[in-house]
């Protein structure tokens, strides 16, 4: 075969293809019309000699072939990405841009008011799309759409970059009338009734189990290993809504340090340190490999990475 006779475009709609399984998505995402991508894929059936997708009772699926061209397709059309990806440095004072951000409840209420704040005096251009992780499949990171993840990983796809913005640990918010504050013991945490947050990750959940420690998160974890457990009384999946709930008098919050601080100057709340340890935990940033030589992509995560460590550095000082 004469590379100089194929289509490269080509290279794109199948890239497409694979990703959407479905003729009209591809053409909507490319912007092309409904018969355009269908001859695209009548071109690619011919030039590859494969028929690549095959119509089936729960929609189009990929052959053999096509699943083994997939990563060779994303990785040709990454290297020509950066090959015509204009050099130079990135000007934030000039940018017009919208930059999307998947950001778990933690990191929306933590990190996202200093970006904003940072963004408002660097690139007063530049919007937040702020999206909570049940908006967002890791193929939308994975293609670029999305710009980074902020959120606590167990699992990451081995091809994204990742960097630790901060490392936190907990706290526990108590109504100033519970009267726990005047001695805060192991004892006196158990006996209470407790509010429990969301340790979220990717895609939608559905309903707890308080008898579940693992899928509980690190709080019940630490509690477990000891040989104890808490009355869980409440499951919201937002921290500030565990905040407010703190304040009644006979409910405790165990929330990440960071999180907790936000309240220091509620006069309806005290702020105490665990009576048990549990164990640390990192707030993380992924990207798409596609994204990691961008100079708008290199500028935003040294800002977010920059802002991390000041507020680390601020938390350290109180």
């Amino acid at each position: 075969m004469n590379i100089s006779r194929v289509d490269l475009n080509l290279l794109v709609y199948l890239d497409v293809l694979l990703r959407e399984r479905n003729v009209t998505r591809s053409a909507a995402h490319l912007g092309i019309t409904q018969p355009a991508m269908s001859n695209g894929l009548r071109r690619l059936r011919t030039l590859l000699d494969d028929p690549l997708l095959i119509r089936t009772s729960e929609g189009m699926a990929p052959t053999e072939r096509a699943l083994e061209l997939q990563p060779q397709v994303r990785d040709i059309l990454a290297s020509i990405e950066r090959a015509i990806e204009p050099k130079g440095e990135f000007d934030p004072a000039t940018a017009k841009r919208v930059v999307r951000v998947m950001a778990s409840d933690y990191a929306e209420s933590t990190l996202i008011p200093l970006l904003l704040s940072r963004l408002a005096q660097e690139a007063p251009d530049i919007t937040l799309d702020v999206l909570t992780p049940s908006d967002v499949a890791l193929e939308d990171v994975e293609q670029g759409r999305v710009d980074m993840l902020l959120n606590r990983f167990d699992e990451i796809p081995e091809s994204f970059h990742q960097s630790t913005v901060w490392r936190d640990d907990f706290s526990c918010l108590l109504s100033v009338d519970n009267p726990l504050n005047k001695d805060f013991n192991l004892d006196n945490y158990l006996s209470s009734r407790h509010v429990w947050v969301s340790k979220t990750g990717m895609g939608a959940s559905v309903g707890m189990n308080p008898q579940d420690s693992q899928r509980l998160g690190w709080v019940d974890e630490a509690l477990k290993a000891i040989g104890q457990q808490r009355h869980i009384a409440v499951f919201p999946r937002h921290y500030l809504v565990a905040a407010l709930l703190s304040q009644q008098a006979d409910l405790i919050a165990t929330l990440p340090s960071q999180l907790a601080r936000l309240q220091r100057d509620n006069s309806r709340v005290c702020l105490h340190p665990p009576p048990f340890e549990i164990p640390s935990f990192e707030l993380k940033m992924a990207w798409s490999p596609l994204l990691q030589h961008n100079p708008y992509h290199q500028w935003i995560r040294r800002l977010v990475v920059e802002l991390g460590r000041q507020l680390s550095h601020n938390s350290a000082n109180e």
